[in-house]
């Protein structure tokens, strides 16, 4: 289960303002990664799930955070269904993180009071994460919209929290 609520998730999102996020398949790299991170002053960052076994690196990893790094917010992302997401939050994920939005995903974090970042590319897409009780979307590909469009989105719906990527 998460260690975090998802008022703490969303603080440290907003307060950070970054979010680093790295995936390898070697648990002391990972590790050392993690650690580089966490004394460079994250204390947020999302591994993705790009690889076979990933999970296990994941599981690895988020029991060294509790264990060494008082603080550190693990969560996943490139989850693209919710049985994936299932398998992740029973790892202690306290966030998933998608390129996408997937109705089953938010349902499921929803009901696990555990935030979802859905990638939404349009002002539909963010609507529909909303209704879905996603508090922030993830803009992806960011690069592709750019400031103007979050500025666009931000005039009819000045609640909308935006998180930038790719």
């Amino acid at each position: 289960m998460a260690l975090y609520s998802k008022f703490e998730v969303f603080n440290t999102i907003t307060e950070q303002r970054l979010m680093p996020l790295f995936y390898h398949n070697d648990i002391e790299v990972s590790k050392n990664i993690l650690k580089a991170c966490y004394l460079g002053g994250a204390r947020l960052l999302e591994f993705t799930n790009r690889g076979d076994f990933a999970h296990q690196v994941f599981d690895e990893l988020n029991k060294f955070a509790r264990k060494e790094l008082k603080g550190m917010m693990l969560g996943v992302g490139s989850i693209v269904d919710a049985p994936t997401a299932a398998l992740y939050l029973q790892l202690g994920a306290n966030f998933i993180v998608s390129a996408s939005l997937r109705d089953d995903v938010a349902r499921l974090c929803n009901r696990r009071q555990v935030p979802y970042l859905p990638g939404c590319g349009s002002l539909t897409e963010i609507g529909r994460a909303e209704e879905l009780g996603c508090e922030m979307v993830k803009l992806f590909p960011g690069n592709v919209y750019g400031p103007n469009f979050i500025k666009s989105v931000l005039a009819p719906q000045p609640w909308t929290k935006i998180m930038p990527t790719g």
